[in-house]
């Protein structure tokens, strides 16, 4: 029975590590292309907040006077055209890094983005992909 159950325990570290490094794989090769869609198709709105300082995912510093973003799955280095549905001003900005993690936001941008779009809170927001 011993030699069973070592065998069962190594299938399933071996199983488990294939699954998550195949949902692994998926999710960094469909998310993002996923969200690009959507954006490119028009079809990502919602709420901008604003946020800086620290470190960005991508290991530069988030500088408030910048104009960057935080997405949660487009890639970095991806352009977007923010649109602030209020003002219809818009910006483009930089992903570099990764959120904002509250329901309903779609994008965290600099105070500088931000201001540039004429809000310093909140808002309602386009966002279409210019460049990736």
């Amino acid at each position: 029975m011993a030699g069973l159950n070592t065998h069962h325990r190594a299938f399933r570290r071996s199983g488990v590590a294939s699954v998550s490094h195949s949902v692994a794989a998926a999710n960094r090769s469909e998310t993002p292309s996923i969200a690009k869609a959507a954006v490119e198709g028009g079809l990502m709105s919602g709420i901008a907040s604003v946020y800086s300082g620290g470190r960005t995912a991508n290991g530069e510093v988030a500088a408030a006077g910048g104009m960057t973003a935080a997405h949660r799955s487009l890639p970095f280095g991806t352009r977007v055209k923010v649109t602030n549905q209020g003002t219809g001003q818009s910006v483009v900005v930089r992903i570099n890094d990764r959120g904002p993690f509250v329901r309903g936001r779609v994008i965290d941008l600099t105070p500088a983005a931000a201001r540039a779009i004429g809000f310093s809170g909140l808002a309602h927001v386009t966002l279409a992909v210019v460049h990736s």
